[in-house]
């Protein structure tokens, strides 16, 4: 879980960034970028492609990640998916699986997925951002940065004095519809424009 900086950063000053929020249309030209930027940064690894996505199903704002990593095995990205439903990497588990990918993949390229907090005016904003992830901020835990790149999306506003609220009181509603537009700006970036999520969206919602 990664939050946002109270401090209200511009894109500019915050570092390089690509975002786009779920209330735009998925045809559009903000989606099209993060997309293409996706594809272009997949592109020009030639190291192993591993995505990790962060967080536990224990909390529905937490869950995200394991949501994403769910959603993602039932696609046919050809790339190893650490993180899901029935496996989820959390802050108890994250120092070993780190090791653990390590050790199976020879410097492997990571990126990692996870939710965050933020403004109220920034909840639906998918955040595609260089540089590692920093997993458990907003609820101040000390873990292991995570990936050369990351996605991270507000799925609910940051209540300073109870970030563990702002988590457990997210709508699902809105982290499966999160979720979705993820999978649709992973599998576009990584097999094209006609790819689909739909069988495994519905599979989720049985």
């Amino acid at each position: 879980m990664w939050p946002f900086d109270g401090k209200k950063k511009t894109i500019e000053q915050a570092g390089w960034s690509s975002y786009f929020s779920v209330k735009e249309t998925t045809e559009g030209i903000e989606f099209n970028e993060i997309v293409n930027k996706l594809k272009e940064i997949l592109s020009h690894t030639s190291k192993e492609i591993v995505i990790l996505c962060v967080g536990s199903d224990r909390s529905t704002g937490d869950s995200l990640g394991p949501i994403v990593g769910t959603m993602l095995t039932e696609t046919d990205i050809p790339f190893p998916i650490y993180g899901t439903l029935e496996k989820p990497v959390h802050a108890l588990n994250i120092k070993k699986m780190l090791k653990d990918i390590n050790q199976t993949h020879k410097e492997p390229f990571i990126l990692g997925i996870d939710a965050c907090l933020g403004d109220e005016r920034q909840i639906g904003f998918i955040f595609l951002k260089e540089g590692s992830l920093i997993p458990g901020m907003a609820v101040n835990k000390k873990l292991p940065s995570v990936g050369e790149y990351h996605m991270k999306a507000v799925v609910n506003y940051l209540d300073p004095l109870f970030p563990a609220q702002s988590l457990n009181n997210t709508r699902l509603f809105t982290v499966v519809m999160i979720a979705e537009v993820i999978i649709k700006i992973i599998t576009q970036a990584v097999l094209g424009e006609h790819s689909s999520c739909k069988r495994l969206v519905e599979n989720l919602h049985r």
